[in-house]
């Protein structure tokens, strides 16, 4: 009897044990693949970077730029009001630096004087990266380098290996064309480079030349680069190496790149042309602050899964089916993400004070998130691809980044890019370590009612 009772309950037991077994052992084996993939998988760490410090004699004071503007009178007495009136409406302050050749009346802009900004300002920084890590140039396995109106013969990343004297077998790359947003895209090309070279150090170097940029015609389009550009340029070290993980200062955790190229009114939004009396210069068009908030958009729909915390991506995500849906209450626009729940800090590239105030704007952010890129705008100008870098330098020299902290970098580019890095501390960055702010960090933030509005 007893025997009989039991039986349905052995039935049960002996054949659901089989289908239990087998998900266990399937189960286990997603656990190890996981933490097998999770411990092959190719970290890459920032180990350090340095941002470029111009020496005060190329100080470009407002007295200075007006006086210079006046007395080349090369664009003429409207482009010379315009100019002034930007500069009084752009946020950028009287501590900028321009090279040598574009103090001297008229300004020069030979070949030889744009090779000697870019040695001024990489040799620097490169020198000051691995001096401060006493890193044997030899050791250097990977050189990047971005800038993006000059593109010299033999290229720049030659000039640096020559100059340092770099291995034979190094990996280099030189970019050019590539606008404001090269700095990311250049981690980028790094991240997968070292992910194919293992155990290998990368080096990358962003910066924008500043002495054949100079526009010489009346069109006012291409006069605003005249006012908002100047002198700068970062190193970055980069490894996947092991035993630098203990002295790296950040975890690249996601990077996306979004191109909108193929939308005529953002392909031509930023462009390199010549006039009609033929003088060459760069373009910045009315759409420029619209295509940068529609690139915005479509970069942010694809990093916001991979850092929302999912509360977040359900609010979204409801907001957009509940616009489609004709029955319910309609709403004002779709929701925007609270990215503040998920990052901590921010680099929005120091385009222009209309640039910051408009992603400011499209992600809801608060007045201190943009405040390294206004600080920066106001003390070094647009340093093109290597303001975000200026950006983390000062929120590092403010002692604001805590080990932990995620660092959001949004790079806007001709093309049209919008390029995105995510970064995570992975160590205590000491605040009082020299750095291009640390002569001038206590004079900062300035406040909203000293920088020209």
């Amino acid at each position: 009897m007893e025997t009989l009772l039991l039986r349905p309950f052995l039935s049960v037991t002996t054949e659901s044990f089989p289908n239990s077994f087998t998900y266990l052992i399937a189960g286990t084996t997603l656990i190890i693949a996981v933490l097998l993939l999770e411990l092959i998988s190719t970290r890459i760490y920032l180990v350090d970077f340095t941002c470029y410090l111009p020496p005060g004699r190329l100080r470009v004071p407002k007295a200075h730029f007006i006086e210079h503007v006046e007395m080349s009178n090369i664009n003429g007495r409207e482009g010379i009001d315009f100019q002034v009136k930007v500069w009084e409406r752009s946020g950028i302050g009287s501590e900028t630096s321009m090279p040598d050749p574009l103090h001297e009346i008229p300004p020069r802009e030979s070949l030889d004087d744009t090779r000697n900004e870019i040695e001024m300002v990489f040799f620097t920084v490169v020198e000051d990266l691995l001096s401060k890590h006493k890193i044997d140039p030899k050791s250097i396995d990977i050189l990047v380098s971005n800038c993006s109106i000059f593109c010299s013969t033999p290229s720049i990343s030659s000039m640096i290996i020559n100059k340092f004297g770099f291995r034979s077998d190094i990996k280099s790359v030189n970019l050019s064309g590539m606008g404001c947003s090269a700095g990311i895209l250049s981690i980028c090309l790094a991240k997968d480079l070292l992910k194919v070279h293992k155990n290998s150090l990368a080096l990358v170097l962003s910066m924008e030349a500043v002495t054949p940029n100079g526009y010489a015609g009346k069109e006012k389009s291409m006069l605003l680069p005249n006012v908002l550009f100047r002198m700068g340029g970062a190193a970055i070290l980069l490894s996947n190496r092991k035993q630098d993980k203990g002295m790296s200062k950040y975890k690249l955790q996601h990077l996306v790149r979004t191109h909108l190229g193929s939308d005529d009114e953002a392909y031509e939004s930023v462009f390199h042309k010549a006039d009609e009396d033929g003088c060459e210069g760069v373009s910045l068009s009315r759409a420029l602050l619209s295509v940068a908030t529609k690139a915005l958009k479509t970069n942010i729909s694809a990093l916001g899964p991979l850092v929302l915390p999912y509360s977040e991506q359900f609010r979204f995500a409801w907001s957009v089916i509940r616009k489609k849906l004709r029955f319910l209450p309609r709403q004002n626009g779709v929701y925007v993400p609270n990215f503040k729940k998920a990052i901590e800090h921010y680099c929005i590239h120091a385009g222009g004070r209309a640039v910051i105030d408009g992603i400011e704007k499209s992600l809801k952010l608060q007045k201190e998130n943009a405040e390294a890129s206004r600080m920066t705008l106001h003390r070094f100008g647009n340093t093109s691809s290597s303001s975000i870098w200026y950006e983390l330098c000062y929120l590092e020299a403010k002692g604001r980044v805590k080990k932990g902290n995620k660092v959001w970098q949004i790079a806007f580019g001709s093309g049209f890019k919008c390029n995105s890095a995510v970064w995570k501390c992975v160590s205590d960055v000491d605040p009082t370590k020299r750095n291009a702010w640390s002569d001038s960090i206590n004079l900062y933030p300035i406040i909203d009612d000293e920088i020209p509005t």
